[in-house]
């Protein structure tokens, strides 16, 4: 597996990327333009990130591609929960345009970033739901993604309902990803940790969900 250490290694990765083609890369340009933007105005990320915002927030995003496969994509949206400054879901609409993409935000200053970058970036795939998750309806979606979002047992215990037996969860943890999955209980999944691209020691859960664990019903219904 070959590190991406900086810049240009980071450029050079995302132009073999399949879905990279001049119109996704054009995307992505405009993206990192508005970032720079409007992290002047909100923090959106860290400004020490902003010297290395296609290392850090670009393809830190457009790696989870890798887990992904393309025809898991026609089942339903893409569900990015907590996508805050954008990543991944900004990254992954830019790189695919044929794909429902729903971006759920809770803050308000985020949600008018998330639809500026949108209208901006040509992404009517594209749509931000304003709302905390426990009110989002539920839909079947193809994949789950969450960047920073919470830990995962609650994250799990928010977001189930919106997966299937064949949904791909994608789920950067840092590196605490393996310890999180160890101590995850009360699910049947098929969870294992992929090494990131863009730094050495972090973690990305990836998998499927299968079900929530029979003895978890058993306990629920004792402490009921």
């Amino acid at each position: 597996m070959t590190m991406i250490h900086d810049e240009i290694s980071a450029r050079a990765w995302l132009g073999k990327l399949a879905e990279a083609d001049a119109a996704a890369l054009s995307r992505l340009e405009r993206l990192a333009e508005l970032l720079l933007e409007e992290n002047a105005r909100q923090n959106l990320v860290s400004a020490t990130s902003m010297n290395e915002i296609w290392r850090r927030h670009i393809v830190d995003s457009a790696q989870l591609l890798r887990f992904v496969p393309r025809e898991t994509l026609a089942a339903g949206p893409w569900l990015d929960l907590g996508t805050g400054a954008g990543f991944p879901g900004l990254v992954i609409a830019a790189l695919l345009p044929a794909q429902a993409i729903l971006m759920v935000e809770s803050r308000p200053r985020r949600c008018e970033w998330l639809e500026r970058a949108c209208e901006q970036m040509g992404l009517s795939h594209a749509k931000v739901i304003a709302s905390r998750l426990e009110l989002v309806p539920t839909v079947a979606a193809s994949v789950i993604s969450a960047r920073a979002f919470a830990p995962l047992d609650k994250l799990i215990a928010l977001s189930a309902r919106f997966s299937t037996v064949t949904t791909r969860w994608l789920l950067p943890k840092g590196q605490q990803a393996a310890q999180e999955l160890q101590a995850l209980v009360g699910w049947q999944h098929r969870f294992h940790v992929e090494h990131s691209l863009t730094a050495g020691e972090s973690g990305i859960i990836v998998g499927e969900l299968v079900a929530r664990a029979p003895n978890a019903h058993v306990n629920r219904a004792k402490k009921g």
